[in-house]
This record gives C-alpha cells, sequence and structure tokens, in this order.
C-alpha cells in the first residue's frame, strides 16, 4: 500500500513539473511573439497579428489523442507523441501576414523547427485552413535546460472563425455529425478561402493608391 501511494506521489510531482514546463513554454514563445510584433510595428509602422491565444490540453483530451494513436496513457508518451499539450493560436488580418510571420519565427534562434504543416495551401478535406508550426523552446529550470514542445498555429481571422465554428458542431456531435454539415463547412470554408484572398488583394490595391498619393 506504502509503495502504491509513493508511485502516486510521484506521478503526481512528475505530472506537476511537465505542466510547469508547458507553461513556461508558452510564456516564453508568447513573449518572443509580443517583441517581433512591437519590432514589426516599429520598422513598418504596421502589426501583422492581431491577437494571441494559448492554451493547455486538458488531461481528458491529451488521454484521448494517446488512445486514438495506439499509446498507453503515460507521461513518457505524452511528452514523446504529443506534440500540441502547450498551443498557440496568432490570428492575422491576412494571409500574407502568415507566411511573413512564420519566416520570422523560423529566424529565432531560441526556437528549434521539429516540423511544419500548411493547411493553407493544403487544407484538410474538411476544409480546414491554417498553418502550423511544431516547436521546440528551451526552458531553463534550476536542474538545466529542457527543450520544450508548443504548437504554433496561424491563421486569418476568417479562419480562426471557421474553424472554432468547426471545432463546436463536431464536439456536440461527438466528431460524428451529418453528411450534409459537413459538406455545408466545406463549402462555407470556399467561402472563408474567398473572402480571405479577396481581402488581401483589396489591402494591396489600397496600399498601391495610398503609396501613388504619397508621390504625388
Amino acid at each position: 500500500m506504502a509503495e502504491e501511494n509513493t508511485e502516486v506521489q510521484e506521478n503526481v510531482y512528475d505530472w506537476q513539473n511537465i505542466m510547469f514546463l508547458y507553461n513556461a513554454a508558452i510564456k516564453e514563445v508568447r513573449t518572443k511573439l509580443d517583441i517581433m510584433n512591437d519590432e514589426f510595428q516599429y520598422i513598418h509602422q504596421y502589426n501583422p497579428i492581431e491577437y494571441i491565444k494559448s492554451r493547455i490540453k486538458t488531461p481528458e483530451s491529451i488521454v484521448n489523442k494517446l488512445k486514438r494513436n495506439g499509446y498507453e496513457s503515460t507521461i513518457q508518451n505524452m511528452v514523446e507523441h504529443v506534440n500540441d499539450i502547450a498551443g498557440i493560436r496568432v490570428v492575422c488580418s491576412f494571409t500574407s501576414d502568415i507566411y511573413r510571420l512564420a519566416e520570422m519565427i523560423g529566424r529565432q534562434k531560441e526556437f528549434n523547427i521539429l516540423y511544419i504543416k500548411d493547411y493553407i495551401k493544403h487544407p484538410k478535406d474538411s476544409g480546414y485552413r491554417s498553418y502550423h508550426m511544431h516547436i521546440t523552446v528551451p526552458i531553463q529550470t534550476t536542474k538545466g535546460v529542457v527543450p520544450t514542445k508548443v504548437e504554433i498555429q496561424i491563421r486569418t481571422m476568417a479562419m480562426d472563425f471557421w474553424a472554432s465554428l468547426e471545432h463546436k458542431i463536431y464536439y456536440k456531435f461527438e466528431g460524428d455529425a451529418p453528411d450534409y454539415i459537413s459538406r455545408d463547412l466545406q463549402v462555407c470554408a470556399t467561402i472563408v478561402a474567398n473572402l480571405d484572398e479577396k481581402m488581401l488583394s483589396l489591402n494591396e490595391a489600397i496600399m498601391e493608391a495610398k503609396g501613388r498619393q504619397e508621390t504625388q
């Protein structure tokens, strides 16, 4: 019985340590993003970032993801096989901002890019569009530096609206929404993509017209 209690205490301690690292990683990345945004504003008088959201996956969500991928629910498997426990969502105005920001993130020496998934150029079958960067960020602890995984999602406001709606719908249907709803969501995703393209084109036209006025 004493051995079981000791094991439980150790698991709780390990869990708390891991959550500390993920929370610290989110703070590190958010601070870096804020500095990049401020620097871009200072140099170009323009903010590529509209707003930033962050979250830590719930224990239930982590366990469900491990089960779906065929892994036992252990802390080691969680750290090794779940790459989006710490998540940051960066929302921009235009698709051009997404790639500009991704390039800026890729140049940060502190960040190690594990892999990238471009769901804008290659949308999911559902219509989902977003730009995902999976990185590690070094977290300094009293025992040394610990590289900690963070998923950065970069999307436009229109993409974020669609993704939030999709999540709510599929949550209500527990991932098994009727076909007609899935089809309508795909139609909406196409509308969102067309809207983003039109808004980007409009912004470029505005900037061009403004530039001509300044040179006259």
